[in-house]
């Protein structure tokens, strides 16, 4: 019994070892008696990208990829047959026994993809997926010896530590380039390289012809138009790498922080995004992208698409077209653009236009690329030439003379109103898309309206109705929930504006309460000059934007010099009546961390979330509502748009803002976003002090807090900054983490503060912060102070902050 169960232990024992030696080499490899097929996957040795087939989106085609295996969202950044689908997943990618290249071999054994290396492959070889994301083709006997790399072929995604640039020895020049949309992952219209010239630049084009972007000439430190945008080394966790000798011109991205899942993507929307993924909200955040202007993106919208940076979505179709592509513009494909819906009524053979075509004005437009002109001596001239020639699709007539276009039209953009550069454009339509065909017109609506008559009288009937059932019944929406009030409806809300809840840099703020017993805060603008069409515009954009750390728009009034917004009420009134009453109910520690998360969160998303970057200008705390649950709301973000180009006069000429204002401000350079990071930093020692920043403040006989605040942390005593009244019962980390975070956004040079989507990821914990340097500029503001009261025997106090509600 023993001898003859011997051989069946042995026949086991080899069995297990030979299997458990399948497996992991199986894990991230791919050999010669290994292929890849069905729904297996490897992973890399560290567990970080996973290839194996896959189906982007809803759609039926099979593609071999390489994906992030540790975020939710299925994120693609390599794909091998992203010209050639497969109809299902029963190929296979393989080693090849002829060559020893990497095959994928559809189900009719027909090899449809390669990697087609042309090295002379001696020994037997691998495919290995590494913890980069790199797909690696190498000799089983020498590791090293790399025959192939997918690095070396990138698709649409650009990872860490990946070299996207020119090898000037074999010629090979790394290139980005779109999906078509996001369930195509073939090549679309928009890609990345470096100059073939080796002019150390890179360029991004529209079907490799039109560069529509340039990030200028390397200059041994950084690419200009990268260092416009912002992007610098705020911490040590990512910084910038720019290889260029003889043999190679390489460019890198390298993040010292191995936990933050990060990605680069030429994005189908023809802008380069690089996005962090966020594990708590379980989706991308785009932090940083090129161009900034989504209309600067060439021949983004598609052939008789217009942009408009001010709309959801970007692109639109102009009057008489729609989407060629329902589907494709459903997704954010706009690259097919759009087609006539109404056929021209002259004729291919005629070269005289019929009287069924009518030129359509469309105002304040960027014309169109390739314009063919004609010296012609007035605009009716120019119209009739473009009218006699039936290829002739739009004209313009400005001060530089007469244009006119054949065949489609391409990069059109929507420009506002007070922009120079804008121009009219004619567009040539059928006259009955345009209602020009008056006479039939006229004919269906006479022989229609005894039809609908009576339905019209049971509609004014209601309206009637309810006018008298609603004060403010006849507001009318504008975007989405925003509400155009009456001015006598308002007036009646806020019991002919009574109840003062609080006066800021641009108005007084009232409490009011609607007819559906709704309470809300009704602000009286003063001082805006802006004529009503513009105003209207620019509150439907301030409208559309909806964040849980921003104060709602829930409607507005405009009649004639009478300008009011009406926000949603918080109960817990503006931060600084917390911090600075007299008989304030005392914050603790947890409430002004959440207070000072959630201002970040709301401020990152009005300068990197929204479709246009839009600057605060004035964070302070009156700037920051506290609702029931005293989460914080940032109001008054739109003003700067509502006060357009006097709102530096506006705001510096109010006492109470100077010491929130950035160097910038002072210095009369162009404010960005790094402004508000200045004030928000500001906010943030007030806000763990529970004191005015002034040269006066009682806690630091120092001198101006901001500055020994800064000596402080360098010092190590943190817990000196801290609010008395909390008596040191707070978190040390967060604490430590707060004050480093408010040090770093109060440097002078605006490229050494962090964006507001940063700070954010500090105040999680996201991202480390190092020590920061005492802020030169408040240093130097305090060194002069002294110089003055050593002369004069007596102090000169900065601006002292005015309290008071700030809607």
């Amino acid at each position: 019994m023993e001898t003859t169960s011997r051989p069946w232990f042995f026949l086991g024992v080899f069995l297990f070892f030979t299997f458990k030696i399948h497996f992991s080499m199986a894990a991230d490899t791919i050999s010669l008696t290994q292929p890849l097929s069905g729904n297996f996957t490897i992973t890399s040795k560290g567990g970080k990208f996973e290839l194996g087939f896959f189906t982007p989106g809803h759609s039926q085609k099979y593609y071999i990829g390489i994906w992030f295996k540790k975020v939710s969202q299925q994120t693609v950044v390599w794909v091998a047959n992203r010209e050639t689908p497969l109809p299902d997943a029963s190929s296979q990618l393989k080693i090849s026994e002829q060559d020893g290249n990497l095959v994928l071999i559809n189900h009719t054994k027909i090899p449809t993809w390669s990697s087609n290396s042309t090295s002379k492959i001696s020994n037997p070889s691998v495919a290995v997926l590494l913890d980069t994301g790199n797909l690696v083709l190498r000799e089983v006997s020498n590791s090293s010896a790399v025959i192939w790399q997918s690095f070396d072929h990138p698709t649409d995604t650009w990872l860490p530590g990946q070299r996207f640039g020119l090898n000037k020895i074999t010629g090979l020049r790394q290139r980005l380039i779109s999906w078509r949309n996001p369930e195509d992952p073939a090549p679309g219209a928009f890609s990345i390289q470096i100059e073939q010239d080796g002019t150390n630049q890179y360029f991004m084009l529209h079907n490799d012809s039109y560069r529509y972007w340039s990030s200028g000439i390397w200059n041994g430190n950084y690419f200009p138009s990268m260092r416009a945008r912002g992007y610098r080394q705020i911490n040590d966790w990512v910084s910038i790498s720019y290889i260029t000798n003889k043999n190679e011109n390489n460019f890198a991205f390298l993040y010292s922080n191995a936990s933050i899942i990060v990605r680069t993507v030429m994005s189908t929307s023809g802008q380069l995004k690089q996005s962090m993924w966020s594990k708590d909200n379980g989706k991308w955040t785009p932090f940083w992208f090129l161009p900034l202007d989504q209309c600067d993106v060439y021949g983004a919208c598609g052939s008789f698409g217009v942009c408009n940076a001010n709309s959801l979505p970007s692109c639109q179709c102009l009057q008489g077209f729609r989407p060629r592509s329902s589907k494709g513009w459903g997704m954010e494909d706009w690259s097919g653009g759009c087609v006539r819906e109404t056929h021209l009524q002259c004729s291919d053979n005629s070269s005289i236009g019929g009287e069924n075509d009518v030129f359509l004005p469309i105002p304040n437009m960027r014309l169109p690329v390739n314009p063919q002109s004609l010296t012609v001596g007035r605009a009716e001239e120019c119209e009739l030439a473009c009218f006699d020639d039936c290829s002739c699709t739009a004209y313009a007539y400005n001060s530089s003379g007469c244009f006119i276009w054949n065949g489609d039209l391409l990069n059109l953009r929507q420009l506002s109103n007070n922009d120079v550069e804008g121009s009219d454009l004619y567009l040539r339509l059928a006259a009955w898309s345009t209602g020009a065909n008056k006479g039939v017109a006229i004919g269906v609506i006479v022989g229609s309206i005894i039809g609908v008559v009576a339905f019209f009288v049971i509609v004014l009937v209601i309206i009637w109705r309810c006018r008298r059932k609603l004060l403010n019944c006849a507001s009318t929406a504008v975007t989405g929930s925003l509400v155009a009030f009456r001015y006598t409806d308002l007036r009646s809300a806020t019991n002919d504006f009574t109840e003062k809840l609080g006066g800021g840099s641009f108005g007084s703020v009232f409490k009011g309460t609607l007819p559906d017993s709704s309470v809300v805060a009704v602000k009286k603008l003063e001082g805006l000059r802006q004529g009503e069409k513009q105003f209207r515009s620019e509150v439907s954009t301030i409208g559309m934007i909806q964040h849980v750390n921003l104060v709602r728009l829930h409607g507005f009034c405009s009649e004639g010099s009478k300008r009011l917004l009406v926000y949603d009420f918080t109960p817990n009134r503006s931060l600084d009546s917390h911090l600075f009453g007299k008989k304030s109910d005392i914050l603790d520690w947890k409430t002004r961390y959440q207070i000072a998360l959630g201002t970040a969160k709301g401020l990152a998303y009005l300068h990197e979330e929204c479709r246009e970057c839009i600057i605060h200008c004035d964070i302070k705390p009156e700037n920051i509502l506290l609702d029931a649950a005293f989460c914080p709301k940032v109001v008054d973000f739109g003003m700067a748009k509502l006060v357009g180009r006097d709102f530096s006069r506006v705001l510096t000429s109010m006492g109470g803002t100077i010491g929130y204002l950035a160097p910038e401000w002072l210095h009369g350079v162009a404010i960005t976003a790094k402004a508000d990071v200045y004030s928000y930093g500001m906010m943030i020692f007030e806000l763990v002090s529970g004191n005015r920043n002034t040269m006066q403040s009682k806690i630091s006989e120092a001198g101006y807090f901001p500055v020994w605040a800064a000596g402080k942390i360098k010092e190590g005593d943190v817990l000196c900054l801290l609010d008395h009244r909390l008596e040191g019962i707070t978190d040390m980390e967060e604490l430590n983490r707060a004050c480093r975070v408010a040090c770093w956004c109060i440097q002078e040079n605006e490229e050494s503060r962090p964006s507001m989507g940063q700070v954010g990821q500090i105040l999680e914990g996201v991202l480390e912060v190092s020590m920061p340097p005492i802020p030169s500029f408040l240093q130097n503001l305090v060194d002069n102070e002294e110089t003055i009261t050593s002369h004069t025997g007596s102090r000169t106090r900065l601006p002292d902050h005015t309290d008071g509600l700030a809607i």
